[in-house]
């Protein structure tokens, strides 16, 4: 039974086996009136076109997706990896999940809560 198993998993496509993409790290920048810069940090084992992580998003509390960040590569060999966007987040909210989405299983890995602070630097 073991060789069976480990034949099927030999004979998985490596691109499934690079998992889901997990958001480890988030931060939202105020640049002014709504506009918030917009920096996370995902891992994933992108392995090549058919298995990487495709953008990352920007959702109310309510599962609205308000911004996303697509990207045009996999990232091989930069991992973990950090990309920022320009997003508008309405006055009436003060916390958003972020969450990052793979080719191969879409959303699913670790997303983040991050609290909006609405005060300038």
């Amino acid at each position: 039974m073991r060789t069976i198993l480990l034949y099927l998993f030999l004979a998985l496509p490596s691109s499934i086996l690079a998992g889901e993409a997990d958001v480890i790290a988030a931060d939202a920048e105020p640049i002014g009136g709504d506009f918030y810069r917009i920096s996370v940090t995902v891992r994933h084992h992108d392995r090549d076109w058919d298995h990487y992580v495709k953008s990352w998003e920007v959702l109310d509390m309510n599962g609205k997706i308000i911004g996303v960040h697509g990207l045009r590569h996999p990232h091989v060999n930069e991992q973990p990896f950090t990309r920022s966007t320009t997003v508008i987040i309405p006055a009436h909210i003060d916390k958003v999940m972020i969450r990052a989405y793979d080719s191969i299983h879409g959303t699913g890995g670790n997303e983040l809560m991050l609290y909006i602070n609405r005060e300038l630097k």
